[in-house]
C-alpha cells in the first residue's frame, strides 16, 4: 500500500475564524475546547478504504435541515491524488444523509490555499421516513478515499489555487 498523504490539523486561529464564520461568535476558551477534541481522522481496519471524520460537536439534522461542518483538519498529499469524501455508509443508508456537493473533492494542492486547507463538510438530512440525525461529538460523519488520477496529454493547466470552493473556475 502506497502511503501518499498526511492528515493534521488547521492552525486554532484558522479553526477559530472559520468556526465563527459558521456558526457565528463563539468565546476563544469555547472554541479551543471543540478545536482540542479533534481526533485526525483514521481508518477502523486494515481492509478500510475510507479514513473516518469525527464530528467536533453534538450534531442534530431534523429531516431537510443541513450543516456546514468546519472539520478543523487539512491533508498534504503527493501530487496526482485526491481525496473523495462521501457520508458515512450507515448514516447514508439510515439517514439519507448527504454531502451537499454529493462528493467532496479536496485536490492536492488546497493544502497551500489561503485558508489552510480547511475541510468542510456540508451535510443535509434527506430522511424521507421523518428521522433525526444525531451525531455525538466524536464520532464519524463522514468518510475520506484516496483516489490517484490522470490527466489528458494536451492539458494545459498551469494557474496556482489560492481558495476553497469555486476557486478554480473562470
Amino acid at each position: 500500500m502506497r502511503r501518499i498523504a498526511k492528515m493534521e490539523k488547521v492552525s486554532f486561529p484558522r479553526f477559530y475564524e472559520d468556526w465563527c464564520d459558521t456558526f457565528g461568535p463563539v468565546k476563544e476558551e469555547e472554541c479551543r475546547k471543540i478545536y482540542d477534541g479533534i481526533a485526525l481522522p483514521r481508518r477502523a481496519t486494515r481492509g478500510s478504504a475510507g479514513y473516518d471524520f469525527y464530528a467536533p460537536v453534538d450534531l442534530e439534522l431534523a429531516p431537510g435541515e443541513s450543516v456546514k461542518i468546519p472539520t478543523g483538519i487539512r491533508v498534504k498529499m503527493e501530487p496526482d491524488w485526491v481525496l473523495t469524501c462521501y457520508p458515512r455508509s450507515g448514516l447514508g443508508f439510515k439517514f439519507r444523509l448527504q454531502m451537499n456537493n454529493t462528493v467532496g473533492i479536496i485536490d492536492s494542492d488546497y493544502y497551500n490555499s489561503d485558508n489552510e486547507g480547511h475541510i468542510f463538510a456540508k451535510l443535509t438530512n434527506d430522511s424521507r421516513e421523518g428521522k433525526v440525525c444525531r451525531v455525538p461529538a466524536g464520532q464519524g460523519f463522514m468518510q475520506g478515499i484516496f483516489l490517484e488520477y490522470g490527466i489528458t496529454i494536451d492539458d494545459e493547466a498551469e494557474d496556482e489555487r489560492n481558495g476553497g470552493f469555486g476557486s478554480t473556475s473562470n
